[in-house]
């Protein structure tokens, strides 16, 4: 937790004492004050209500903290960070509100501080359905066949030996059918089976296999086990209009009793509630349930290895909405991993070859969010004092973290690094691009940016050029990350998000905009010859419909989704189209908007609603490509993944994932502008708004 001291206040919002952190730490960590309960109680909604007060606080943030925890990982989780409380501010009332997961184990409620300064909380409230937990009657949650198992807690006992070419193809076929009946067969869907468990269960009978013959009949008596099914009158076919359609083309190539049997299944799968699936209310993205991480397991045995393949290409095999958009065909994928991940050695190895299989569903959302430490320390643990960019396909330093060491430094704003530990910065790329999931080129140069220059070592050496000198060549010191005003990919700031610039026109930030702006920005802007608005950054509050209504002038459809079918894995239909509505008067002047790479998911939606606008150009270059709401995955040994969940397309059908929001007017930073402090994107969205 870093220095951080918690301590019993005699300062109060009511009655006389509160909960107080103080801090004079620096660097990432943070303090906090929490309270857990289990969760005993049923409902569909949670709500945390407590009061802050804060003092000082900077380089980093205070809030309210509420986290649901069940089968053995985060399920729902807010701790106010996006907000960027910060500052000085008296006692006020903050509200979270999440999702209640129907596996919920155990409740966190806290208050929390991160970075320097003094935070006070009182009077907090947790509900449940709109009614005070306190006065809610405890339930003994019935748990399900499949939570009882527990066979396999402390290992799969599963050990391969020689890879042979046919045992590769055995697995293969068994990794889509275990998938297979995981999302369609009826028992499994109840949460009767451990399915995880089954897999260990079956494994060593099934790869003693000697024949295909064998090995067909061997997976029919498995399926046979869980029972006979009854005939689905609810089963619809696959709509005719859906976007996507389920591929059962391996079935079809399936053995006559093998390929049978999966098709009886299917026309009789599981229609409804599912234990392993469901869909977010009200947005329908995929929400996957009772999937165990085993964050006890590091490096996980052989056989959760392969289970970690397993329930990941399934995942994405039935509730990816962008699967046909990746370069390469999924279908092979299962099998060129197999002994990728079977055969990895270490938990380095292991956290390298998930990283590589999330990269080939080329989704930006898609990274290692948690558990790969391993990876981490592979980077490095020391950090450069500079912040560099590719700009013109070149690693630029475009900032310092920290001023004071701009001198002790010797670089300059617009240099180029050209070679690091005396290796071409092109050939580094090539060789770690594997290691950066992205959905388009300019985003994985984004990410790849912040770890070139990361060692092991207190130093490194590089090459670079200052102006047209010639290549210069010195060490460049390295610090821990804690000892660095560090950002990812721009600085914070509490900076007000709306100014007016020379010339009558606007400048709006939505790296900063509160809700509360947004009356403020109509009235101040209402007569401006135009209005500029920064998405170079991430939305601080969403403002699609309540900003975006000032520049449409009749009710304006802008995106259209597509949603899975937990009835029908793999099928994926359009909803219909979503509208900016007019309110009011209309802008009349013009609306610019700057996007680039480090514009992403929300706010490239974001910048969808504008584009709907009556008089809108987006100016800038390709944005992140990773549209729609996110969906969690645990795979063994704790790693945590993404995707996006849902498909968002124009009106007109057309894809923004991968593609990001194309601009009207290209303009890219360069070299020459960075070196002379310039920010050529707003300087040519001024020179539109000014041409007549």
């Amino acid at each position: 937790m870093g220095n951080y001291n918690l301590t019993i206040e005699n300062v109060a919002h009511s009655g006389k004492k509160s909960g107080k952190i103080t801090s004079d730490q620096t660097g990432s960590s943070f303090g906090s004050i929490a309270y857990k309960i289990p969760a005993n109680y049923e409902g569909k909604k949670i709500k945390l209500e407590g009061f802050m007060k804060i003092k000082d606080v900077e380089n980093g943030f205070a809030g309210l903290l509420l986290r649901v925890d069940g089968n053995g990982t985060s399920l729902a989780f807010d701790n106010m960070q996006n907000q960027n409380i910060s500052g000085t501010k008296d006692w006020q009332k903050y509200t979270i509100k999440l999702d209640y997961p129907e596996e919920a184990e155990n409740i966190f409620i806290a208050g929390i501080l991160s970075g320097k300064g003094e935070a006070w909380f009182d009077d907090f409230v947790l509900s449940i359905d709109g009614k005070n937990v306190q006065t809610l009657k405890e339930v003994e949650k019935q748990l399900s066949k499949a939570q009882l198992d527990k066979e396999f807690d402390n290992g799969s006992l599963i050990e391969f030996s020689n890879l042979a070419t046919e045992k590769i193809e055995n697995l293969e076929l068994l990794g889509r059918v275990w998938g297979f009946l995981k999302y369609h067969h009826p028992e499994i869907a109840k949460g009767n089976y451990n399915w995880d468990y089954e897999l260990f269960r079956f494994l060593p009978k099934y790869i003693k296999t000697e024949n295909t013959i064998e090995r067909d009949k061997r997976i029919v008596e498995w399926i046979n086990s869980f029972g006979q099914l009854k005939e689905c009158a609810k089963c619809e076919p696959t709509d005719e209009n859906a976007y996507l359609k389920p591929n059962m083309e391996w079935i079809n190539n399936q053995s006559t009793d093998l390929k049978n049997k999966l098709l009886f299944i299917y026309n009789n799968r599981s229609q409804g509630k599912h234990y392993y699936i469901g869909m977010t209310a009200n947005v329908g993205n995929p929400k996957f349930k009772n999937e165990n991480p085993y964050s006890n397991m590091s490096f996980p045995d052989d056989g959760f290895r392969l289970l970690s393949l397993y329930r990941y290409w399934n995942m994405i095999n039935y509730f990816f909405p962008y699967k046909h958009l990746m370069d390469e065909d999924w279908n092979k994928k299962l099998k060129e991993y197999i002994p990728l991940f079977i055969n990895a050695k270490d938990e380095l190895e292991y956290e390298l070859a998930a990283i590589q299989l999330i990269g080939d569903i080329q989704d930006t959302h898609a990274n290692l969010w948690g558990g790969a430490d391993k990876i981490d320390e592979w980077k490095g643990s020391n950090y450069p004092p500079i912040h560099v960019r590719f700009i013109e396909n070149q690693l630029v330093v475009i900032d310092y973290y920290n001023q004071e060491l701009k001198n002790e430094v010797g670089l300059k704003i617009g240099d180029v690094i050209t070679k690091i530990n005396d290796i071409p910065i092109d050939k580094i790329v090539k060789e770690q691009s594997r290691y950066y999931p992205a959905s388009n080129e300019p985003t994985r140069l984004r990410d790849i940016s912040a770890d070139l220059l990361r060692s092991n070592s207190n130093n490194i050496e590089i090459e670079f050029v200052s102006g047209n000198s010639n290549p210069q060549t010195k060490n460049l010191k390295l610090y821990s990350k804690d000892s660095l005003d560090i950002y990812r990919w721009y600085r914070k700031s509490n900076v007000k998000s709306f100014k007016m610039l020379d010339n009558k026109i606007g400048y709006v930030t939505l790296q900063t905009i509160k809700e509360d702006d947004i009356a403020q920005i109509k009235d101040e802007f209402k007569n401006t010859k135009g209005i500029i608005i920064d998405i170079r950054n991430y939305p601080s509050t969403f403002v699609p419909f309540s900003l975006g209504s000032c520049f449409v002038s009749s009710s304006t459809p802008f995106v259209k989704f597509t949603n899975g079918n937990v009835n029908n894995p793999g099928e994926f239909t359009f909803t219909d189209n979503l509208k900016i509505p007019s309110k009011g008067k209309t802008y009349k002047g013009k609306l610019i908007v700057l996007v680039n790479e480090l514009t992403q998911s929300s706010a490239e939606y974001t910048s969808m609603a504008f584009r709907a606008g009556d008089n809108t150009t987006i100016i800038g270059s390709t944005t992140a490509g990773a549209d729609g709401n996110v969906s969690p995955i645990f795979l063994p040994g704790g790693l945590r993944t993404m995707i996006s969940g849902i498909g968002v397309n124009y009106p007109n059908g057309q894809e923004t994932q991968r593609v990001g929001i194309v601009p009207d007017i290209e303009v890219k930073p360069t070299i020459e502008g960075i070196t002379k402090g310039k920010d050529e994107l707003l300087e040519n969205a001024i020179e539109i708004i000014l041409k007549e």
